[in-house]
């Protein structure tokens, strides 16, 4: 794993949002050379693929750029909604006719290089310097930057309501699930999702990682041996999975919940965190992920972290222009809108030493979790297993008899070849 090596990235970011004393004014790389007399007056189509929810957002964006850019094109930008977790899948799928620019998960951005989707971005040195060491390695391979740092939350912790729990009860997973139970309300988590419960192993010594082909996994959540084995974990969260406090929910399922008043803690992301401030007010809570009781002892829970980027298609009509809309989509300015508008936690340095990220509860959340957390890299065996076994356990179709036979198989499907 690589969580030494992140948490150094991420001390030494920390170090310069400290020492950042406001930022530059936008600066630009090199213009476009016009490609024949009368460039100003052709018309430059781009398309964009971004979330669904960051199109009025994106909107503001584009229309930023077109003015800057008045005087040298025409632009006619085109937004498509396109899920950030299978942007690569829908781009390799027709490369040349995908979009010139595009919002993607920082797990990708390796399978996209090898295919030749990415070329490394030109002005690297300058992207560099204003963005966080540790945004910068998510969007980087063996050092060499592909793609543009957009955001640097892509994690997760705990939200909490607190009418109901106390800074010490948050501490602690099981108590939690306990005062839930009393108040007849719930604390969820989506075990549909091997994302999220990657945190019930990621701290137990148990090991889980990309082979060196890249594509491959080492796993061995299996293992009868150490401090903590498989079936511990898994009897910790059978235990869990018991109480009438607790029960495995969506993203959509949680906040739902939330609005009903059927739930009262959570585990989430910073893309929830206006939504529950709307919602709880003054109780909204936020706070890294809790412990968990495990083999006799308490077991921290882990979490993957990321980041999300912005790419520049290699096979684009305009790659310049293309090049210059994802520099103006991660600038400074629109790093900081986009926290405005959504919560999202910035990459740009400048951006995230603002006074109003630093003052958000979900974003010290998310930075106190990072001491537990490594990026995601792991190959694509790895989903489908773990939350399969996850879900069998939550559904309560799995008895203890029978947790080891399940560890051999999920680990089997995780490391296929």
């Amino acid at each position: 794993m690589r969580r030494n090596y992140f948490l150094s990235s991420l001390a030494a970011g920390i170090c310069l949002l400290l020492t950042a004393c406001g930022g530059p004014e936008l600066s630009s790389a090199p213009e476009p050379e016009p490609a024949s007399e009368g460039t100003t007056e052709e018309t430059v189509a781009l398309t964009v693929w971004g979330a669904e929810e960051d199109e009025a957002l994106l909107q503001e964006i584009f229309e930023s750029f077109r003015q800057h850019y008045a005087d040298q094109a025409q632009f006619q930008i085109t937004f498509q909604a396109q899920s950030e977790s299978n942007c690569k899948d829908m781009l390799l799928g027709d490369l040349e006719n995908g979009a010139d620019v595009f919002a993607f998960a920082d797990d990708q951005v390796a399978a996209l290089a090898a295919a030749g989707a990415l070329d490394p971005v030109a002005d690297h040195e300058k992207i560099r310097g204003e963005n966080l060491p540790a945004a910068v390695e998510a969007a980087s391979v063996d050092g060499v930057l592909y793609a543009y740092p957009l955001t640097a939350d892509n994690g997760y912790f705990l939200y909490y309501n607190k009418a109901y729990f106390t800074e010490e009860d948050v501490q602690s997973l099981n108590r939690m699930v306990d005062v839930a139970a009393e108040a007849g309300r719930h604390v969820v988590m989506d075990w549909s999702s091997a994302w999220y419960v990657y945190s019930f192993f990621g701290n137990t010594g148990l090991e889980l990682g990309l082979n060196e082909d890249g594509i491959t996994n080492y796993c061995n959540w299996n293992s009868t041996e150490g401090p903590v084995r498989g079936v511990d974990v898994a009897r910790a969260m059978g235990a869990i999975a018991s109480s009438p406090g607790f029960d495995s929910r969506t993203d959509e399922e949680f906040l739902s919940g939330v609005r009903d008043g059927s739930v009262i803690a959570g585990v989430s992301g910073v893309w929830n965190a206006v939504a529950l401030q709307e919602i709880w007010g003054k109780n909204a809570g936020a706070a890294k992920l809790p412990a968990f009781s495990c083999a006799g002892g308490e077991v921290q829970m882990a979490s993957f972290s990321g980041c999300k980027l912005i790419g520049v298609n290699a096979y684009s009509r305009h790659p310049e222009w293309a090049s210059r809309l994802a520099e103006w989509i991660t600038s400074q300015e629109n790093q900081a809108l986009r926290f405005a508008m959504r919560g999202q936690g910035p990459s740009n340095v400048n951006a995230a030493n603002s006074p109003e990220v630093q003052a958000s509860p979900a974003i010290a959340a998310l930075l106190a979790q990072s001491e537990y957390s490594q990026l995601q890299r792991v190959g694509g065996k790895f989903w489908d297993p773990v939350a399969e076994f996850a879900l069998a356990i939550a559904d309560g179709k799995i008895t203890d008899i029978q947790y080891q036979t399940q560890l051999d198989r999920l680990v089997e499907g995780v490391t296929a070849r």
